[in-house]
């Protein structure tokens, strides 16, 4: 007789890890095979959208100079198009051209250590920056100046979104798809409980769980300023640096966590609301039915906020 369990199986990714699990089923794929197709999607977007390696198509777009256009995969011209509709939507609160900013501050792949940069490198950083430079053109992306794109703030989500759609296509229907901290969930376990995962308390140096939340077909993502960060004379610098204004935020936002059925949208609206701040990402959220729950400062504690989306979706209350 055939007994239904939960499998998993984990791997390095993205600078990072992945984790899945799911139940297997009669009829189900093998792990051996689940876990090559999780890889072999990782390594394609790797290959496509990684700004760590000088040889992927978005490093090799990020190289040219102004006026420059390149044939690129529909991969990074979704991801484009994404970045492009969030930023539209944010009105620059998050931007893919960011990077030369975060560098500047020592947060990006090609920083040289944090420091407070003065306000003619952050001028000049900053003539390098804006999505309103990139646009596509058939199959190609174009730059009108000489920007540099990052899908730091979406390329995660949007890994979790096509292993989670691989899954349902070959018959998966009840996972758990982690990838550097982004993840997905469907269906339930085979006691018929549903997957649980906790959201964080912000604290530097111990993990605790906030709150429990139960999903079946949404996806979560939290950005915070609790463990990257750096301190100079006496200030704390976030890694969530302002496109609009070329620096770091300065809000009492710790923590947000965004849920919503697509990875990829989840992870970038986490990012914006992190730039927005706890007054001005609320009301984002509130008007758009976001599901959000808000970590914010108040002297030496934590308040928390939640948007009427995620009350009704995961009710109210304390820590579960």
């Amino acid at each position: 007789m055939f007994s239904e369990q939960v499998e998993s199986f984990v791997g390095p990714t993205m600078g990072s890890t992945y984790s899945v699990k799911y139940v297997q089923r009669r009829g189900t794929p093998a792990k051996e095979e689940l876990q090559r197709e999780t890889e072999a999607i990782l390594a394609d977007l790797d290959r496509q959208v990684s700004t760590y390696r000088s040889d992927s198509d978005i490093e090799r777009f990020n190289a040219l100079p102004a006026g420059s256009c390149a044939a690129v995969p529909d991969e990074v011209r979704t991801l484009v198009a994404a970045g492009e509709r969030l930023s539209v939507e944010s009105e620059g609160a998050l931007d893919l051209t960011v990077g030369p900013l975060l560098d500047l501050w020592g947060f990006g792949p090609h920083g040289h250590g944090e420091q407070v940069p003065d306000a003619e490198a952050i001028a000049a950083a900053r003539q390098r920056v804006g999505h309103q430079y990139l646009r596509i053109d058939g199959e190609r992306l174009c730059k009108d100046a000489p920007v540099q794109v990052d899908f730091n703030s979406i390329a995660a989500g949007h890994a979790v979104d096509r292993v989670a759609a691989r899954f349902e296509a070959l018959g998966v229907d009840s996972y758990l798809v982690e990838i550097t901290g982004e993840l997905k969930a469907r269906g339930h376990k085979p006691d018929g409980t549903p997957w649980r995962i906790a959201i964080e308390a912000p604290h530097d140096n111990e993990r605790v769980a906030q709150r429990i939340i139960a999903l079946d077909g949404y996806a979560v993502s939290t950005s915070g300023d609790y463990r990257n960060f750096f301190e100079q004379n006496g200030k704390r610098y976030s890694h969530t640096v302002d496109p609009r204004l070329g620096a770091p935020v300065a809000h009492r936002l710790a923590a947000v966590t965004v849920v919503d059925p697509s990875a990829l949208r989840a992870d970038g609206l986490s990012t914006v609301l992190m730039v927005l701040g706890e007054e001005r990402g609320l009301a984002f959220a509130e008007q758009r039915g976001i599901a959000a729950f808000l970590v914010i400062r108040d002297g030496q504690a934590f308040v928390t906020k939640s948007t009427a989306t995620f009350d009704r979706l995961f009710g109210k209350g304390d820590k579960q």
